[in-house]
This record gives C-alpha cells, sequence and structure tokens, in this order.
C-alpha cells in the first residue's frame, strides 16, 4: 500500500479507512501518542498506540527525529488540538535517532543556532514555511511570465565580463595558485587558464539577457549570480538568485508597469496558496517583536504588510522629488538620519528608502531618473536638466521594512552615446563588442530589471536575515555542504 500524505490526512473524512503514515517522530508522549510529521505541511499527526502490545525495543526507538512507517486506521479524533488521528495496528523504525545526540528537540531554538545545523533546519515549523513560501514564489515568477509570451533564456554563470563594472566577482580558474604562468611584465598569463582568458562568477545575467531579448522580444532570466562583497549584513550573500527580463521596446514606464504587475502577482500567488504557512510567519513575528521596544515594532503585521503592497498603486516620483522630501523631512532636518541629505547627488540609503515607504507616502515608491554617476554605464541618458545636471532612465522600487528590492532601466541603445559612457566609466570596449552590436544592427528602445530573489523571499516571510532564506547560504567565511 502506498503511503498517504500527511497534509492529505489531516484533510480527510474517510474514517475506518487502513492509511500508512510515514515521517519523522517530533514528540512521544505517555508511551502512547506520537506526533508525526513528513513535511507536507506544517501539522502533525497524531498517531495512538497500542502500549500493551507494543514491543518494548519498539517503544524505546520512538525518539524525536526517529523516522517511521505507521499503517492503522485513520479515526475521529477524541482530543483536543487535532481532528483526525491514526489508530496505529503496526509501526516500523525506518531510522533511528539518538535523543542524547539529536539537536532538535520539542522546544523554541534561536535562528542564530539552527544556521549552525542548516542541515537539519528544514525540519521545524519556521523553515518549512519559509521554504514552502520560496518555491511557490519561484513557481509564481515562472508562471507570471509563461503566461505572458516571455521566452525563458539560461545566461552564463560563468562570464568574461563585469556587468556592473564594480569588480567584486570571483574568479574561476585551473591555474596551479602556487605557482601561476606568468607574461614578461609579471602579470599572471591567463591565456593558459581553461577558457584561455581571465572569467568569473557572474553578478548578472542582464547584459546576455539584453542579447536574447533584440531577437525574442520579450525575455527573462531566473538564475544564481554571485558577489565577492565582504559584507556580514542581513541583507548581503555571496551567492544569489536573480529574476531579470529585458524587453525591446519598452521605455521606462512599460518597464515600470511590468515589475509593479509582477511583484503583485507573486505576492498575491502567495497569500493564496500559502495561506497557513504565512499565518504561521505572521504569529512568529509577532512573538519575536514582543521582546522589541514598541518604537521598534512594525506598525503592519506581515499579511497587512503583504495586502498593503497589493492594495496601493505604487507612488512614482523623480529622484530629484525624493531628494527634496528628505531634505525638508524632520529626521534629516532633526540629524536622526546616519546619511544627512544635503545634496542633489547623494546616493540613497536604506533609511532613505524606507523614510519614503513607511513615513512619507505610506506606500510602495518607484523612484525614477537618477544621478549618472551614481549608476551603471547602460543606462539610458536623459537630457541634462535647467541646472546642467545629468540623470539616467533608472527606476528602483522601494518596499516597507526593506528598501530597495527592485532596480532597473531603460537601457541606452543609441551607439555612440554608450560608447562615449564606457569610455567615462573605464569600461573595456573592445572585450564588449559584442554588446556593442546589437546597438549596430537593427538597435531599438528596450528596458529590463532585476529583483533579486532572496529580497522578495525575505519581504514575502516577514524573515529578518536574508541568510534563513535560502537553503545554504554562502557569505564571508561560510561555504558549509
Amino acid at each position: 500500500m502506498i503511503h498517504t500524505r500527511i497534509k492529505e490526512l489531516l484533510n480527510s473524512t474517510d474514517f475506518g479507512k487502513t492509511v500508512i503514515v510515514k515521517g519523522w517522530i517530533k514528540t512521544f508522549r505517555n508511551n502512547q501518542f506520537l506526533a508525526i510529521n513528513d513535511g507536507s505541511c506544517l501539522g502533525n499527526i497524531q498517531v495512538v498506540i497500542d502500549y500493551e502490545n507494543t514491543d518494548e525495543r519498539t517503544l524505546k526507538r520512538l525518539t524525536t527525529g526517529a523516522a517511521v512507517s505507521v499503517e492503522g486506521v485513520l479515526i475521529e479524533s477524541l482530543g483536543k488540538g487535532q481532528r483526525v488521528e491514526v489508530k496505529a495496528s503496526q509501526i516500523s523504525i525506518l531510522g533511528d535517532s539518538d535523543p542524547e545526540k539529536f539537536p532538535l528537540q520539542p522546544k523554541k531554538h534561536s535562528l542564530e543556532f539552527l544556521r549552525e545545523i542548516a542541515h537539519l533546519r528544514f525540519r521545524t515549523n519556521t523553515f518549512n514555511a519559509v521554504f514552502k513560501v520560496r518555491n511557490a514564489l519561484s513557481f509564481a515568477v515562472h508562471r507570471f511570465f509563461n503566461e505572458r509570451g516571455f521566452v525563458y533564456i539560461h545566461t552564463p554563470i560563468i562570464t568574461g565580463s563585469d556587468a556592473e563594472g564594480a569588480g567584486e566577482m570571483f574568479k574561476v580558474t585551473t591555474l596551479d595558485l602556487d605557482n601561476p604562468p606568468r607574461n614578461d611584465d609579471g602579470s599572471i598569463n591567463f591565456k593558459e587558464d581553461f577558457f584561455g582568458k581571465s572569467t568569473n562568477l557572474t553578478v548578472s545575467g542582464q547584459l546576455e539577457g539584453e542579447l536574447a531579448a533584440l531577437a525574442f522580444g520579450n525575455i527573462y532570466t531566473f538564475g544564481p549570480t554571485f558577489r565577492a562583497e565582504n559584507s556580514n549584513t542581513t541583507r548581503h550573500l555571496a551567492e544569489f538568485w536573480m529574476i531579470e527580463p529585458e524587453m525591446a521596446f519598452y521605455e521606462l514606464k512599460d518597464n515600470m508597469d511590468l515589475a509593479e504587475e509582477l511583484l503583485k502577482h507573486v505576492i498575491r500567488y502567495a497569500l493564496d496558496t500559502c495561506s497557513e504557512e504565512l499565518e504561521f510567519l505572521k504569529n512568529r513575528l509577532q512573538e519575536e517583536e514582543k521582546s522589541k521596544p514598541q518604537t521598534e515594532r512594525s506598525e503592519l503585521d506581515l499579511l497587512a504588510k503583504l495586502n498593503f503592497c497589493l492594495d496601493n498603486d505604487f507612488e512614482r516620483l523623480t529622484y530629484t522629488e525624493a531628494i527634496d522630501i528628505l531634505r525638508r523631512s524632520k529626521p534629516n532636518q532633526k540629524k536622526q538620519f546616519k546619511y544627512l541629505i544635503e545634496e542633489w547627488g547623494a546616493d540613497l540609503q536604506s533609511e532613505h528608502e524606507r523614510y519614503l515607504v513607511e513615513k512619507h507616502f505610506k506606500k510602495p515608491v518607484i523612484l525614477t531618473d537618477y544621478p549618472a554617476d551614481i549608476k551603471a554605464f547602460y543606462m539610458r541618458m536623459n537630457e541634462p536638466d535647467e541646472q546642467g545636471r545629468k540623470t539616467v532612465r533608472a527606476m528602483d522600487i522601494l518596499f516597507p521594512g526593506i528598501g530597495e528590492i527592485v532596480g532597473g532601466s531603460q537601457r541606452e541603445e543609441r551607439y555612440d552615446l554608450l560608447v562615449n559612457r564606457m569610455k567615462e566609466m573605464h569600461i573595456p570596449i573592445e572585450d564588449m563588442n559584442w554588446f556593442l552590436d546589437t546597438r549596430q544592427f537593427g538597435s531599438v528602445p528596450h528596458s529590463g530589471f532585476g529583483l533579486g530573489f532572496e529580497r522578495l523571499v525575505l519581504f514575502v516571510t516577514g524573515m529578518t536575515n536574508i541568510r534563513d532564506v535560502i537553503p545554504f547560504p554562502r557569505t564571508p567565511n561560510n561555504a558549509e555542504f
């Protein structure tokens, strides 16, 4: 007989039916009641043991964490806390668990402790909920683009280009690091490396995505990206996943419309399909915030915050308008911002972004037309403003509690202007001829954006550390498994 998943049994009314349940023991109390979970849902199913007629050696092996197979009859529960239970007729131990060594006991564990045993944290309710939501969001992303006729493109993980010009990349090499081949000037001779040139792990699939968009029209990438930034904050990872659509014939407004539509679609899908998990995470977050001062607690609970993003049209304004608001704001006037806004051209920090969303507009915000000096080379240049200031057609989407969640732009499709911009920013033109070719052979206005998937999961789950929304986090000094 095939075993039945616990999620299905908990919703069943097929009383009297013989079933097989397989899973891991959460608790065993009074030598009579087993709570078993198989990962299909947050809920456990209670198994009632016939203590008198169960082998004593088997009873001793019914410990927290052990894997079991139970055959029995599904019955209506007479006890509180569950609607159904299984009256066991036969129990088999599939895998023992030493109670003296198994680190997950029936009590609350800190997230810091669970990060130290990340190979087992999936078995907790918190991480069951987080990764079920992550799964739903991933599916919703693919569904969104598939329904709109986008082509899913797999862009390279190993690349010879630096999409951001940031220089914070992981090098890929097969050279002997103790004795690499060298040129006459002492520099490393990468011609003897595996690819015959210097290569890195990618920080973005955008540039390659643009090539495909200028053939298919609308494409998206969704894959791992890497950044060798020595940052130990709660918002940074060295390996993370990016969703990057690129659309031919899209201008900045079209780009903003699509990004807002995508965010609302995936949040709505999570609310529709993960109600149990999100309710659990909402309650968990409220419990966690009880220890914080009132001023540091969220104004909205998790579900209210998600619906807040669905119920409001995102506020759209330029960087210049935002700077004026921030400069006149009370936190800036009273020097409460860590980074004071004093002049146009400043790079906005998370505290400024959150002020605009949470205090000033009280809705998600899209900022556009940033100073050219603080943005990437591929963004389309605007005409200088009345004061001669240069801006680009960039757009960032800001969310409550997290700040920037999407960054994008209309791309610079004009060959001469792109070349000049690359020269200004010291981007090696000869290495980027493949990218520039798209501006010479049928160039069109086009746009795209990047959505950091872990930032999205962080927002939707209400977790506070990005290391808790990816199964195996890679951070400075940490590459376990």
